[in-house]
C-alpha cells in the first residue's frame, strides 16, 4: 500500500471499481451479450477510430502485451473482421484495417453500448444526469486522462444556498472591502427565496465546474411584467469558462418563458466584469445614484433588458 495515500481513499476507489464494473456488466466472458470480450471490443474500437494503425500502436494505446494482442488480431483475421497489409516503411510490420464484416461487428457493438448506457441513465432522474456526467469527467480529469468536467448549471441542492451566502460574503470582502452588512443582505435575499419562491416564475441556478460549486444567479418576480436578477457570482477559480454568460442566458430564457416583459437588476459601478456581462447580454443602464453601503462609498446602477 502507498504510504502517501490514505487506506480509506484506496478502499473507496476499489469499492467504486467493483461497483462500476459490475454495473456495466464487464465481468462476464463476453461484453454486452456480444461474441467479444472487453479487451477484444476495445481493440475493435481502436481499429474503427484509427487510420490503418500498426498493431504496436494499438498495443501501446491499450497497454496490452504484444503476444496477447497478436492472438486477438489473428483471431480477427481468421474471422474475416480485419485485414493486414505490409507497412511500406517496414515490411516486418503490418497495417491493420477493419473489413466490411469488421465494421458491421463494431457498429453492432456501438448500438449495444448506446442501448445499455441509455437504459442505465434512464434509472437516473433527468435533473441529475448532468451531475453524473460531470462527476465522471472529473474522475477522468483527476486521473490524468481527459479534460476537466464541462461547466453545468443546475437547481440548488441542500447546502447550496448557504454556499451562496458564504461565497458572496468572502468574495466581496476580499475584492472590494465590503463589510458584514453585505453578507447580511445576501442572506436576507437568499432566505426569502428559500422560504417563499414561486417555482413557476422564480428560479435559482447553481453553476458547477469540475465537481464544485462555481457560481450562482437568482431570478425573482418584481411584478407580473418585471423580473429581477440577483446574486450573480462566478468564483475566481472558475473564470474563463463563460459561466457568467451561461447563467445570464439561462435566466433570460426562463424569463421569456414565464412571460415577463422586462428584466431588471441593481449593481455597482465598480463591478466592471459584471457590468460588461450585462451589456453584452443586451441590458441598458437606465439610472445611477451614489450611496453609502457595505462600508463603502458606491455608485449604484440600475440596468434593464426589454424582452
Amino acid at each position: 500500500m502507498s504510504k502517501s495515500v490514505a487506506a480509506d481513499q484506496i478502499a473507496a476507489v476499489r469499492d467504486f471499481n467493483r461497483f462500476y464494473t459490475r454495473h456495466l456488466g464487464v465481468l462476464g466472458q463476453h461484453l454486452m451479450d456480444s461474441p467479444y470480450s472487453l479487451t477484444e471490443a476495445r481493440v475493435l474500437y481502436e481499429l474503427a477510430h484509427r487510420e490503418a494503425p500498426l498493431a504496436k500502436e494499438i498495443g501501446a494505446s491499450l497497454g496490452l502485451d504484444a503476444g496477447y494482442l497478436s492472438r486477438i488480431v489473428q483471431a480477427f483475421v481468421d474471422g474475416g473482421l480485419v485485414k493486414r497489409t505490409p507497412s511500406p516503411a517496414d515490411r516486418r510490420q503490418h497495417l491493420l484495417a477493419l473489413t466490411a464484416k469488421g465494421r458491421a461487428a463494431y457498429a453492432d457493438l456501438e448500438r449495444r453500448s448506446v442501448r445499455d448506457m441509455g437504459a442505465m441513465l434512464e434509472r437516473v432522474p433527468e435533473t441529475e444526469r448532468p451531475r453524473l456526467a460531470a462527476a465522471m469527467a472529473t474522475i477522468q480529469h483527476l486521473l490524468g486522462n481527459g479534460p476537466a468536467a464541462a461547466p453545468i448549471l443546475r437547481s440548488p441542492r441542500p447546502g447550496d444556498i448557504g454556499w451562496v451566502v458564504q461565497s458572496h460574503g468572502a468574495f466581496y470582502a476580499a475584492e472590494y472591502g465590503f463589510d458584514a452588512s453585505f453578507e447580511a443582505l445576501v442572506a436576507e435575499i437568499a432566505g426569502q427565496f428559500l422560504a417563499a419562491h414561486d417555482p413557476g416564475r422564480e428560479r435559482c441556478w447553481i453553476a458547477e465546474y469540475d465537481g464544485a460549486q462555481a457560481g450562482s444567479l437568482f431570478l425573482v418576480r418584481d411584478s407580473d411584467a418585471v423580473a429581477k436578477l440577483r446574486l450573480l457570482l462566478v468564483t475566481p477559480q472558475a473564470r474563463g469558462h463563460r459561466l457568467g454568460d451561461k447563467l445570464l442566458n439561462e435566466a433570460i430564457g426562463f424569463a421569456r418563458q414565464c412571460g415577463y416583459r422586462k428584466v431588471t437588476l441593481w449593481t455597482q459601478s465598480i463591478l466592471i466584469a459584471a457590468r460588461r456581462l450585462y451589456q453584452n447580454a443586451g441590458f441598458e443602464l437606465v439610472g445611477s445614484e451614489p450611496h453609502r453601503s457595505f462600508g463603502q462609498n458606491l455608485i449604484g446602477e440600475t440596468w434593464e433588458l426589454r424582452l
